[in-house]
């Protein structure tokens, strides 16, 4: 309850400021990508997983990278993490369950 107390109140100063609110990262990975101007657009990464077989279920930004939830082209239901400048794989979740990480 002192949580939502807290949360309703960084949400009205920063609606009376006219400020957003900074966007909050998992911690599951971040990259460094400098701004985004520079990085390729969702729609190249999902077109590029498509073609290699993945089925697309959702597809934000978080901590920087590109974060995709959908299914591999092995039938495995996952959270996968992708650099936003290079497209590169970093990070594959299944069920919280690291199938893949970048060394």
């Amino acid at each position: 309850m002192k949580y939502s107390a807290i949360a309703a109140a960084t949400a009205a100063i920063f609606a009376m400021t006219g400020l957003s609110a900074p966007a909050l990262a998992t911690g599951k990975m971040t990259c460094e990508a400098g701004p985004q101007s520079g990085w390729k657009t969702r729609t190249a990464l999902e077109a590029s997983l498509v073609a290699q077989g993945w089925t697309i279920k959702k597809s934000k930004v978080d901590g920087g990278c590109y974060e995709v939830y959908g299914t591999t082209p092995d039938g495995d239901r996952v959270e996968a993490y992708f650099h936003p400048v290079s497209l590169e794989k970093l990070l594959v979740l299944r069920r919280g369950q690291e199938l893949y990480r970048k060394k």
